[in-house]
């Protein structure tokens, strides 16, 4: 079994885990803190030191989840990497939901490390740009929020080359904390963003990836390829927005002819989805998510197929999905 891989953050000196635990739509929904701590666990045996989260995953509750497993597995805090993100808020009202003004930030990093128990956290990430808020205003607030020792590092998840590229320059103009970090989504499915759009903040600004959804919610596994299983996150309350993309014909078409070379290199689908993820030198790491530790074994594993994947088999693969 390959051990686990490490890739720093860019240009930074921090370095995660090339797949990591990530806490979105499980904690809360599906996960109690018994089973959360199963599947952390698992990861952690794996060699994962990067555990994703954010202030608006159920509300809260799965940061409190994740903390209360931090504290129940006692590990010591220099082992690990945790990470949250803000934008949407959970408290209501006009100066904290879908926001990133200075009252937002400040207040909510401090909610969050009570919920998390913890004294700072290693990344921070403005969840979504804030056309309302000056990106001087937004840059200027986690650069302070990490002067204060709240946490180490800070990031964008979803961000325009446009808006990391200008929070770049403002950092550097005024002798701020740049960010080092952007969050997109990326899979077989999703790659426009990542191969092309963001090319400039590697080149430019040293910018790593910590990506999410490697199998697009659950789509590059094969199981919605039948239509919906009815045990799925298209089935669970409040995500009855991912169905549509879920059970969408054109796609479930490409899945099915991806399940034959999976086959043949003797792995499922989804291990060979998100080892294709792991291809690109500019991804730091590759956050999956699991409700069972049998399905965080299951997807780890793709670490043993990052090397079995040469050019040849990498274009076939490529070849099947259309690009977005």
């Amino acid at each position: 079994m390959t051990e686990m891989l490490y890739r720093r953050i860019g240009q930074s000196g921090l370095k995660v885990s090339l797949l990591s635990f990530g806490s979105w739509v499980s904690f809360g929904p599906q996960l109690d803190v018994k089973l959360a701590q199963e599947c952390m666990s698992a990861a952690w045996d794996r060699g994962v030191n990067f555990f994703d989260n954010a202030e608006a995953y159920a509300q809260g509750e799965s940061e409190t989840i994740m903390g209360k497993v931090f504290s129940q597995l006692a590990w010591p805090r220099e082992k690990f990497v945790v990470s949250s993100k803000y934008f949407w808020g959970i408290s209501g009202g006009v100066n904290m939901s879908h926001t990133l003004n200075r009252k937002y930030l400040i207040q909510a990093v401090d909610r969050s490390l009570e919920r998390f128990g913890l004294d700072f956290l290693d990344i921070i990430y403005c969840h979504r740009a804030d056309p309302n808020t000056p990106i001087e205003e937004t840059v200027w607030a986690m650069s302070d929020i990490i002067s204060a020792g709240k946490a180490l590092y800070w990031g964008t998840s979803e961000w325009s080359t446009e808006e990391v590229t200008t929070a770049c320059e403002i950092a550097n103009r005024k002798g701020l904390r740049a960010p080092i970090v952007e969050q997109p989504q990326y899979n077989l499915l999703w790659r426009h963003r990542v191969e092309k759009e963001y090319l400039p903040l590697y080149q430019n600004y040293g910018i790593g990836l910590t990506t999410w959804s490697p199998l697009a919610s659950g789509l590059l596994t094969g199981k919605y390829v039948n239509g919906n299983p009815g045990d799925s996150r298209a089935s669970l309350h409040g995500y009855e927005w991912l169905a549509d993309m879920l059970l969408d014909e054109s796609r479930n078409s490409q899945v099915g002819k991806f399940i034959p070379i999976s086959r043949e290199l003797g792995c499922s689908p989804a291990q060979l989805a998100i080892a294709w993820c792991c291809l690109n030198e500019n991804v730091s790491s590759v956050i999956t998510g699991a409700s069972r530790p049998e399905q965080v074994d299951e997807n780890l594993k793709a670490i043993d197929l990052i090397s079995k994947i040469d050019s040849d088999m990498k274009h076939r693969i490529e070849s099947i999905f259309i690009q977005q």
